[in-house]
């Protein structure tokens, strides 16, 4: 008995199997690799359309109905997508990326193997200077005078390193202590297999322009290329409500109330009451949450009360 289920077809996705299994070339020797993927935007759809029962015969149009999910956060069917890609990205990044636990991994291994001989390059002009604000960020550049120097020093530190490596090889050192002397800059790769609402979230933390650079670049591969090939609908409402979209705080929306009043001075009260404004002699002192509200100000094209 059939019980009146109708026959299903796999998904498939012309847009993203034009690109399947290509490698997809990110900073100068890694890469992104589509190995399969499972459901599409209809499979969103299918899913919130079981979970809502009679009551989704008033959404009429999937488009809406996928907006609506994001935009009230109902992610339960998002995860019903997954995908699965095979990467190659320096460890450095890579241990930013293994930090999003709700993937499914499995990493090359240099007990196993030999260590891929490739590793990040930086240009004379690609050399980034400390955040004076941010102890885990990058503000301005160096000039390429002095960067020259340093990618001549970076070259020999990669040659002298796989020197060391591979001669501990021929000498016959075990691989898991050969390695020990590599640097961070080196290449790794591994399969990574994830739903599509963690990915979003990966997604939304990667592609942040605080960010480090060099795994922003894979995010934002994975994400403009890959994503909204896969899923239009879906990436379409997450770029809007969620990577370009505004949330305000309390205290955030309490002091626009006061602007959208032209009440400034109950603009600068309030913020002086959160502990925005305390100063050190002429300066404000910094605050994190204060320079994230005149991030938000600022692109609504306001000029934030406390700043002359």
């Amino acid at each position: 008995m059939d019980g009146g289920f109708e026959k299903l077809i796999r998904p498939q996705v012309e847009a993203l199997d034009v690109i399947l299994g290509e490698p997809l070339k990110v900073l100068n020797d890694g890469f992104v690799r589509v190995v399969d993927y499972m459901g599409d935007d209809r499979a969103i759809v299918q899913a919130a359309r079981v979970s809502y029962g009679a009551g989704t015969k008033l959404v009429s149009e999937d488009r809406g109905l996928i907006r609506y999910l994001m935009r009230h956060q109902h992610t339960t069917p998002f995860e019903m997508c997954e995908l699965k890609l095979h990467v190659r990205v320096p460890m450095d990044a890579w241990r930013q990326w293994i930090r999003h636990r709700t993937a499914n991994v499995n990493e090359y291994s240099t007990r196993y193997s030999v260590a891929i001989d490739a590793a990040v390059q930086t240009p004379a002009d690609g050399w980034r200077l400390q955040s004076a604000d941010n102890k885990q960020g990058s503000a301005g550049m160096l000039d390429a005078g002095r960067g020259e120097a340093l990618t001549r020093q970076e070259r020999e530190v990669h040659r002298q390193a796989r020197e060391a490596y591979e001669h501990r090889l021929a000498l016959g050192v075990a691989r898991e202590q050969a390695r020990k002397d590599l640097p961070l800059c080196t290449y790794t790769e591994a399969y990574w297999k994830i739903d599509l609402h963690n990915l979003l979230h990966f997604l939304e933390l990667r592609m942040d322009v605080h960010a480090q650079e060099e795994i922003r670049a894979y995010a934002t591969l994975i994400g403009h290329q890959i994503v909204a090939r896969w899923v239009p609908l879906v990436w379409e409402a997450f770029v809007e409500y969620r990577l370009q979209g505004l949330s305000l705080s309390r205290a955030e929306a309490e002091v626009l109330g006061f602007l959208a009043r032209g009440d400034r001075p109950a603009a600068i009260e309030a913020a002086r009451a959160l502990g925005w404004l305390e100063r050190t002699g002429a300066a404000l002192k910094r605050n994190r949450e204060r320079a994230e509200a005149e991030e938000k100000l600022a692109r609504l094209g306001l000029t934030p009360p406390w700043r002359k």
